[in-house]
């Protein structure tokens, strides 16, 4: 039986239009993707639940703020609504006593570190490293990850001296996108560059590429993957823009059947790491196409699952297992489908 006539007996798609080319081309690489267990990633900074996988009800993987709501690029996508569902902490005491409150009485188990930028697409974490100093201290296990914005050597060092397991930035391959998008007078260079300093330290570092961020259109996407091919990366992440954030009118949802063609493209010339689906991409139908063609492509995990995607890992052979936390970061294994939360 063909994936085409598989994917058309999964209920929670009997109304989704696939691309047959595109997923005859999944299926001609079967053997390998087969081979790929993959990681549904159902992290605690918003509530989840699907027809096929439940949320977890503790707070075992948040997402921390250290601009609360605020970020001065104000870019046309976001408009800063990414950091709205993030818990404030705009002092290294709030970090702190928050994360240890969260160690001792809910069996944290790691956090995202986060905050908007400045003008230039930086962010000032200096002040946080003596907190996570501490924290990796007194809780070894803890695992941290930071969204990096832009940055160089010696700051991408200090992340490394302070204990952040984990670093992440988003890559942009086209100038247009940078400037328009972004409001932001800084080469593409300057993304490759953070990218080095980072790769140059012994931090997991967890590139993201946004499809569709230039207002909903398909450029600079082959250009990003050029750049993450060049380098050390742990994993790949990619994400699609969501147009609800942004102005209305501003932004087009891009074509299902591009973005599979994109996570084709990606699991093709980065076949040696892991490539992830992120949090982010539109909801409804787009989404449980897009999940469909993750799977299908060997994408490595998925945050946050749409109904059916879990079936059709299933019926194409993977195995696959839960995990609640961000799907950069890697908290444990799993040989099963779903993970405890206390786990």
């Amino acid at each position: 039986m063909s994936w085409l006539e598989r994917l058309s007996e999964i209920e929670d798609l009997e109304d989704a239009q696939f691309d047959a080319s595109l997923v005859a081309a999944m299926q001609s690489r079967g053997e390998a993707v087969a081979a790929r267990p993959i990681r549904f990633s159902t992290p605690t900074f918003k509530e989840y639940s699907s027809s096929e996988l439940e949320g977890c009800g503790k707070n075992s993987f948040p997402a921390f703020s250290i601009t609360a709501g605020g970020c001065a690029l104000d870019c046309d996508h976001c408009q800063a609504k990414i950091l709205e569902p993030m818990i404030p902490a705009t002092s290294p005491e709030a970090l702190d006593r928050q994360v240890r409150d969260m160690v001792l009485l809910r069996g944290l188990q790691g956090f995202l570190l986060s905050g908007g930028s400045n003008r230039r697409n930086e962010i000032p974490y200096e002040r946080f490293y003596p907190v996570i100093e501490g924290l990796k201290r007194d809780f070894p296990t803890l695992r941290i990850a930071i969204h990096t914005a832009l940055t160089d050597e010696r700051r991408a060092r200090l992340m490394e001296s302070a204990g952040v397991d984990t670093a992440m930035m988003d890559v942009i391959g086209a100038q247009e996108t940078i400037r328009d998008v972004y409001h932001l007078d800084r080469p593409v260079a300057d993304f490759e560059a953070t990218l080095a300093a980072l790769c140059a330290t012994k931090m997991e570092i967890v590139p993201h590429i946004v499809i569709g961020l230039h207002y909903g259109r398909i450029l600079g996407e082959a250009s990003a993957l050029d750049i993450v091919s060049r380098h050390g990366v742990h994993a790949l992440v990619l994400v699609v823009i969501m147009p609800f954030y942004a102005r209305p009118g501003t932004f087009l949802t891009p074509d299902a059947h591009e973005v599979g063609r994109i996570f084709l493209e990606a699991r093709t010339r980065i076949s040696d790491r892991q490539v992830l689906l992120g949090c982010a991409r539109p909801p409804g139908m787009h989404k449980r196409i897009a999940d469909a063609y993750a799977v299908m492509a060997g994408l490595d995990g998925i945050a946050f699952p749409a109904d059916g995607a879990v079936a059709v890992a299933r019926a194409i052979g993977r195995p696959a297992h839960q995990e609640h936390a961000c799907c950069s970061i890697k908290v444990g294994g799993g040989d099963g489908l779903t993970r405890s939360c206390a786990a």
